[in-house]
């Protein structure tokens, strides 16, 4: 038997019902007792007794959607964050420079609204740097890449090439294609890339862990494509997985989980599987995100919808008869509406499910309430907002922009709020994350004291509570981890500042000093 006894003045256990805590007992990876209970646990035959040093001890943290392939992937491509057009560009050459003739470059994290000109990359500017290898270079928001000419002869794109449905193939004026590729359009070069090794992706996704784990997160929903759920698998086996896993799937492998009979919350506390993961619009940087009036400066475009109506709610239905939560990507007012009215179609077939809207950009006051009457969790990302705010009073206005990221009107309707990164769209540090949730303001301080739509803030706790138990529940595991409690198991982070006595701009140097996870450190 294991028997560990922490001891600290504060040890915030995220328990309403009893917040606070000075010891805890932790035994074989448990919780088993709390402050005068577990002082008992002292007398147990080779009980470990350690006062642990730092400032503040928190429940560990979930990151609740994380494209956990690609950014593990990503460690190995281009990073072209921030970068201005010139720099990706320059980026590029050199890397062509580095690599023979022929050899894929993938590169992502461009996002052009950060440009003085916003106008979107193409095809010929990419060509002057890297004319002799395939390029494909990807948004931030992933949703729209450009890629070069070698990359669209590979993928045998040319100006006869139909718009895919649900995709848009960005053309010249005399229809050629100019070499940006909108929602499902990136599928036709994404199917001529090489894909990794399985062996690729463990090694990839192991190394991942310390990266998260650095961070205080213990548990991730990984929302990727399948490779990665063998990788997990495979890093299970060999003992290797040091941060918990649920695993959802993409609709190109519904049919197959159906046939197998796999449901939501097969699996264990390392490696679990979640459900399925459908995408029902694109994004508000790409303009993809499908709204019920059209973009500002745009009066064509009022998004894409990357499945139909009916589509959509067939899938659900599917889906949920066969005991698979739901976990749906909407972005746009009229996507968010679109996809409360197909889960609510299914909410009786199985009520155990938690079925569960990600992102939730922007969403109808009176959506808003039908998400919080009908139990969804909503999981959504604050980086976003202190991210995105200019961009989103550009592309929406001054009207619509108040029901943007509207964390605090969601949470009082009463959705549970799951909060993640969407790493590698985002970086996954937690405590930016909190930041944002608490001040809506950028990490400059941007845009004042009061933040950006202040009527949208959290306190603390509440966004706390959103990267612990509440993305727990979304996990259906509510009962197992998100709190340091009895019963629960032992993951937990130690702090080098006390977040509760800071102002909230200690978030931004706030650093995990020590990780637990069942029971072990994993970060000493």
């Amino acid at each position: 038997m294991d028997v560990k006894i922490l001891r600290h003045p504060r040890i915030y256990t995220g328990d309403v019902r009893r917040p606070w805590a000075r010891m805890m007992a932790v035994v074989d990876g448990r919780i088993v007792a709390l402050d005068a209970a577990a002082e008992a646990w002292t007398a147990a035959p080779g009980a470990a007794i350690e006062d642990v040093e730092g400032a503040l001890i928190i429940p560990g943290l979930t990151d609740a959607h994380i494209h956990a392939l690609w950014y593990a992937l990503s460690l190995r491509e281009l990073n072209l964050r921030d970068l201005s057009r010139a720099a990706l560009l320059e980026a590029v050459a050199a890397r062509a420079r580095a690599l023979p003739p022929g050899a894929w470059i993938v590169g992502r994290g461009w996002d052009q609204s950060l440009w003085d000109d916003d106008r979107f990359p193409t095809a010929a500017e990419v060509d002057r740097v890297a004319p002799l290898h395939p390029v494909a270079l990807i948004a931030k928001n992933a949703h729209a890449w450009v890629v070069n000419s070698v990359a669209l002869r590979t993928a045998s794109i040319t100006a006869t090439t139909p718009d895919p449905p649900h995709g848009k193939i960005g053309r010249a004026a005399d229809g050629s294609p100019d070499g940006m590729l909108f929602e499902n359009a990136t599928r036709l070069v994404r199917a001529v890339i090489p894909p990794p090794t399985l062996y690729e992706v463990v090694e990839a996704l192991d190394e991942a862990q310390d990266h998260l784990l650095a961070f205080g997160i213990t548990g991730i929903h990984d929302v990727d494509a399948e490779p990665a759920l063998a990788a997990f698998q495979e890093l299970r086996r060999q003992e290797r997985l040091r941060v918990r896993v649920v695993k959802y799937i993409r609709l190109e492998s519904l049919d197959a989980a159906l046939t197998v009979g796999l449901r939501s919350g097969y699996g264990d506390d390392w490696l679990r599987f979640g459900g399925l993961k459908l995408f029902a619009d694109g994004a508000l940087g790409s303009r993809t995100g499908a709204m019920f009036a059209p973009y500002e400066g745009e009066p064509d475009n009022a998004g894409l919808l990357t499945l139909s109506p009916d589509d959509l709610i067939a899938i659900v239905r599917r889906a949920a008869e066969g005991g698979l939560a739901l976990a749906i990507h909407a972005i746009g007012d009229r996507a968010n509406a679109l996809v409360l009215d197909a889960l609510e179609a299914v909410r009786t077939v199985n009520p155990a499910l938690r079925h569960r809207v990600e992102h939730v950009q922007h969403i109808r006051p009176e959506d808003q309430a039908r998400l919080g009457r009908a139990g969804f969790v909503a999981s959504m990302q604050p980086i976003h907002a202190i991210h995105d705010m200019v961009m989103v009073e550009r592309h929406l206005g001054p009207q619509r922009a108040p029901q943007a990221y509207p964390w605090r009107s969601v949470a009082d309707s009463g959705a549970v709020l799951a909060f993640g990164s969407d790493a590698p769209i985002e970086i996954f540090d937690p405590f930016i994350g909190l930041y944002a949730a608490v001040t809506r303001r950028r990490e400059d301080g941007f845009p004042g004291p009061q933040g950006w739509r202040p009527e949208q803030r959290l306190t603390l706790e509440e966004a706390l509570r959103a990267y612990t138990w509440g993305a727990a529940y979304a996990a259906g595991l509510e009962s197992r981890i998100g709190l340091l409690a009895p019963g629960y198991l032992a993951d937990l982070v130690v702090l080098d500042h006390n977040i509760f006595t800071l102002p909230p701009e200690a978030l931004l140097q706030t650093h995990a000093l020590r990780v637990m996870v069942g029971g072990h450190w994993r970060i000493l």
